[in-house]
């Protein structure tokens, strides 16, 4: 176990696992004076958030996450951003073109920061007002929404977002975001609009929700996303996003926080029905005022806790919880940048290759039945425009996101691989091969300009970080039933749990995955809120 910071075996508060809801947890925390101790099972922290050479010298890859519109636009950003800059956190943006969808015939729809032009270039009048009214409707809710999606659905505070929604919107208009919760993607664009631009653009965008185009609750989440990107693009941390992790570090270590790294939680030691610390690579460290737990639901339900102090439903429960579709991750190091058979693809950071809701759909039902899908939702990065520091000069990267992809394949939707030994190298290697052929249609000199490939399967980000249970790496379905109130479990829907001093955080909690650090934050303003008698002490004692 690799020690920095103060180190102490009795702390105020122990954080257990450093994504960003960790990190975030323990920099609020230890910020407002709290003594912190961060326990990490892996080597580095991050989880993941990690930029390495995984190709070539001089080539800088994001591994998993990259891109921040969530983490700037929330509150944790808010809170610490202007720390993490001091401590050298660099954003680059695109005030362009930012993302755009190409199908397999050609078709392209193209998304720009502004609004306005990215509605001028749909085909149909009608449409293009409907985008912008659609737009400006969320604006106009955006604080309830906002506060609906980013604040603690199980607690008293919630009915003042609730209010300031119906105030607002009145009987009929409330009805209709209802409405939006249980409809799909699908379903909303075609409600919504005549052509096939703004189902083209963002129903692949609900991958990275956890949804599919014909989830319930995407009707709500196309316009947040859309608001999201246009209002805040698509930021990436400049140098890499392990510029990121280094930034929590310093500021972590300014404020004295205990880090233990390659130390794997065994065990969360209670008293009396109270979390009072961990047992991590056979170190007890203990807790005078709170354990965080970054985990899956069965993690913290079923191993780190001692039965006793689960009740029945909870357990039952956190058994039954349903991972979502896995992902993989695939890096490509180009000697030059693609020549894209539509030149409006050129300097756009971010391409789905999809033809919207149709094609994406069937390829989440594939990699849902087990099967390797035919033409993958393909996710198309290039840091590099915004960050050219990524590449060696003249050169170029991708980074590529697939989240329609089985865990266990039983089966290949187009009958050509081989997939009885589950994720083997050679089958690693083939379906990459399908992805750059599928992109190689719409860049014919793909294949002339690969210098290497890496590949990171299912089984390897489950190996990373198990929280990515069967290489889920959102934390669990993000279906309606196991989302926002029920999320992660129906009989524990809380961050802060039934034992007493001990509070869930992470992408298996609301508001669930996404690079925003949200429910870390929630939990440590949580637990820097005053008690009761020191709010009534604060009224009746003068200053």
């Amino acid at each position: 176990m690799s020690d920095t910071g103060i180190s102490s075996d009795t702390v105020d508060a122990i954080v257990v696992g450093s994504g960003v809801n960790g990190l975030v947890a323990a920099a609020e925390l230890a910020r407002a004076g709290w003594s912190v101790a961060l326990v990490e099972r892996n080597d580095r922290l991050g989880g993941f958030i990690a930029t390495e050479e995984r190709t070539l010298p001089g080539y800088r890859h994001d591994t998993y996450s990259s891109w921040h519109p969530l983490f700037v636009a929330g509150p944790a950003y808010a809170e610490l951003g202007g720390e993490l800059h001091r401590h050298g956190l660099e954003y680059r943006n695109t005030e362009g073109w930012a993302i755009a969808s190409v199908a397999d015939d050609g078709r392209v729809a193209c998304a720009h920061r502004d609004p306005e032009l990215t509605a001028a270039e749909f085909a149909h009048d009608a449409d293009r007002g409907a985008y912008l009214a659609a737009l400006q409707r969320f604006l106009d809710n955006a604080g309830p929404i906002g506060g609906l999606l980013g604040s603690e659905l199980h607690s008293p505070g919630v009915l003042r977002h609730l209010g300031q929604l119906v105030r607002g919107n009145g009987r009929a208009g409330t009805e209709q975001w209802l409405r939006d919760l249980a409809s799909s993607g699908r379903a909303w664009t075609r409600r919504h609009f005549e052509g096939t631009e703004v189902d083209q653009l963002w129903a692949p965008w609900l991958l990275h929700a956890g949804l599919s185009p014909d989830h319930a609750s995407g009707g709500l989440m196309v316009p947040v996303l859309a608001a999201t990107l246009h209002g805040f693009g698509l930021p990436v941390v400049a140098g890499g996003a392990g510029a990121f992790v280094a930034a929590f570090e310093a500021l972590l270590a300014e404020h004295g926080v205990a880090v233990h790294t390659g130390a794997p939680v065994a065990q969360i030691l209670t008293e009396d029905g109270r979390a009072v610390g961990v047992v991590a690579a056979g170190r007890t460290i203990r807790a005078r005022r709170a354990v965080l737990a970054s985990v899956s639901p069965g993690a913290l339900y079923g191993d780190l806790l001692p039965a006793a102090d689960v009740p029945s439903a909870v357990r039952e429960q956190a058994g039954a919880h349903r991972p979502g579709r896995a992902a993989m991750m695939l890096h490509v190091a180009l000697s030059a940048p693609l020549t894209w058979t539509d030149d409006r693809l050129t300097d756009v950071p971010l391409i789905h290759l999809s033809d919207g809701a149709a094609g994406t759909a069937i390829a989440c039902a594939e990699a849902e039945a087990g099967l390797l899908p035919r033409n993958p939702t393909v996710v198309v990065g290039r840091q590099y425009l915004l960050d050219p520091t990524r590449v060696p000069a003249g050169a170029a990267s991708l980074w590529i996101q697939l989240q329609e992809v089985p865990y266990a394949p039983v089966g290949d939707a187009a009958g050509e691989l081989d997939t009885s030994g589950g994720w083997t190298e050679e089958l690693a290697k083939g379906y990459a091969a399908r992805v750059l052929d599928r992109i190689a249609r719409h860049a014919p000199d793909l294949h002339t300009k690969v210098l290497a490939t890496d590949v990171v399967t299912p089984a390897d980000l489950e190996a990373h970080n198990p929280n990515a249970e069967h290489g889920d790496p959102y934390g669990g379905a993000a279906e309606l039933d196991q989302n926002f109130w029920w999320r992660p479990l129906p009989s524990a829907g809380s961050h802060r749990t039934s034992v007493a001093g001990l509070w869930h955080i992470g992408a298996a909690t609301h508001p669930g995955a996404g690079l925003g650090g949200a429910s870390g934050h929630l939990a440590a303003q949580a637990l820097l809120q005053p008690t009761g008698l020191a709010r009534l002490l604060r009224t009746v004692v003068p200053k």
